[in-house]
């Protein structure tokens, strides 16, 4: 029902910015809360940050909050992902997905989320 493609992702420097871009089509954009979550190599894929269907209420894990923000435009069907004083441990392929509104303490669980891009690599070299 819904398909989504990220982009922006690419080489970057330690201490460096990089802004992905999450573009969606099918459904209704705006009834889905939106998150990024990322894999790295040999570990799972861990919820990164979320944002509500309005974009009035963010959450983030703690070890992106303060350096990545994450941003909407209904108008536009996009979602946004400023990552900002990038660490080598970023690195990782980052997803974007859809899901239901109303998470809760769920909101970190791949299991709330029924749509799926297919991945954009971010590297951060030391």
């Amino acid at each position: 029902q819904v398909q989504l493609v990220e982009s922006g992702g690419g080489l970057v420097q330690a201490g460096g910015s990089l802004r992905l871009s999450c573009a969606a089509s099918g459904g209704t954009f705006s009834s889905y809360a939106m998150a990024w979550f990322r894999q790295a190599p040999g570990k799972e894929r861990e919820a990164v940050v979320r944002i509500s269907r309005s974009g009035g209420v963010t959450r983030y894990s703690d070890s992106v909050k303060g350096r990545f923000t994450i941003s909407r435009d209904n108008a536009k069907n996009t979602v946004y992902l400023q990552m900002n004083s990038l660490k080598p441990e970023d690195t990782a392929v980052y997803y974007c997905a859809a899901g239901a509104e109303g998470a809760g303490d769920k909101w970190n669980s791949r299991s709330m989320y029924h749509y799926w891009g297919q991945g954009t690599q971010v590297t951060v070299s030391t």
